[in-house]
């Protein structure tokens, strides 16, 4: 018997549509197994698959997932990402079908338990979680929700174009996407790590709510979703701080016996945290405080080294810069390597923390 499929389409109209397709093609290809023809992409993923079809002014959506909860969070994903591509510009977006959801499937409540300091810029907070199974095995990231302090939490419902519809006012929440840390299946807890980084001009809400934390105190996460755990013999992992709490879980759930190289891009020796594994783990770690002054690129320019020096059949894993990050995709497409056997992704962007 074949199995039941549920099926939606939409259609969106950007101010260029070769370009937002274009930067819809670019971005999934960390997430998801692109197909690409000069009009068409198809984007499969565990949870389905998205047809979209360049035609004249307008993008024909069409979905296939294999529930219903997959359709809503198919149909979120794409839209959410189609409206941040078009940034300041128009978009419109329409489905065959209005949301009927009362709530959102993958949003869990939390609380706090308790906090830690595991380097002098990382803080841990430790969520307990009714239920902790949809997060063993799963995406490493979700979205933080936090509510003002002192209120009772109002939590996103869904607009009639797919995008969670986030309450404003006195009832506004922080939104922030982070790694799961680790899953404490025993004690039902999840944590996350949150990095403090000061910069100067440059508002760190989600540091600001790691450091004043207090157990008891309530939140959400939205997902899991996205960056899934390497599965190969062998791995390397290149990162700075944004990516530490993603590559120490990968490190800690490989197999035994897994090989991996990781090059860390930390401040300082203090920042270098202890990454315990049952794997084999060669880790190289780059001190800034230590860098001449004119030094540039030094994190890309040792991954670029170490890519050129990998086996076949090494997962490449990178989460850094946005410019680094292009540049490392780069290399890894000249050099023809397995898009299954790769995970590059920028968690943070240089122009966004000058502005």
């Amino acid at each position: 018997m074949q199995a039941e499929t549920f099926k939606l389409s939409g259609t969106a109209r950007p101010k260029n549509a070769l370009s937002m397709l274009d930067e819809i093609c670019e971005h999934f290809v960390e997430h998801s197994d692109v197909e690409r023809t000069e009009n068409f992409a198809r984007l499969k993923s565990p949870i389905g698959h998205a047809d979209i079809v360049l035609r004249e002014d307008r993008l024909l959506i069409d979905l296939t997932c294999p529930t219903r909860d997959a359709l809503h969070l198919s149909r979120n994903s794409i839209a959410e990402h189609l409206f941040y591509f078009a940034g300041e510009d128009p978009l419109e977006l329409t489905w065959s079908e209005a949301p009927a959801l009362a709530a959102l499937p993958n949003l869990y409540e939390v609380t706090v338990v308790s906090t830690e300091e595991v380097t002098p810029h990382m803080r841990r907070v430790k969520f307990h979680c009714d239920t902790v199974e949809p997060f063993i095995g799963a995406g490493m990231h979700v979205r933080v929700l936090v509510p003002p302090r002192g209120r009772e939490p109002v939590w996103p419902g869904v607009r009639d174009d797919g995008r969670l519809a986030f309450p404003e006012g006195e009832d506004e929440l922080l939104v922030r996407l982070y790694t799961i840390r680790a899953v404490d299946p025993e004690r039902n807890e999840l944590w996350v790590d949150f990095l403090q980084h000061p910069i100067p001009g440059v508002p760190t809400p989600g540091a600001d709510f790691a450091r004043d934390a207090q157990p008891g105190d309530r939140a959400a996460l939205i997902g899991p979703g996205g960056g899934d755990l390497p599965q190969a013999d062998t791995i390397l992992l290149v990162g700075d701080e944004s990516a530490l709490p993603a590559i120490a879980r990968i490190a800690a759930e490989v197999p035994a016996g897994t090989r991996m190289k990781a090059i860390i891009e930390v401040e300082n020796a203090a920042e270098e945290q202890p990454l315990p594994t049952k794997g084999i783990l060669e880790t190289q770690w780059l001190h800034r405080e230590t860098y001449p002054t004119d030094a540039t690129n030094v994190l890309r320019n040792a991954a670029n080294q170490a890519i050129k020096a990998t086996e076949d059949g090494t997962f490449v894993w990178v989460a850094c810069e946005k410019e680094d990050v292009r540049t490392i995709r780069s290399l890894m497409t000249k050099r023809g390597h397995d898009k299954k056997l790769m995970y590059i992704a920028w968690y943070w962007s240089r122009a966004q923390t000058r502005k």
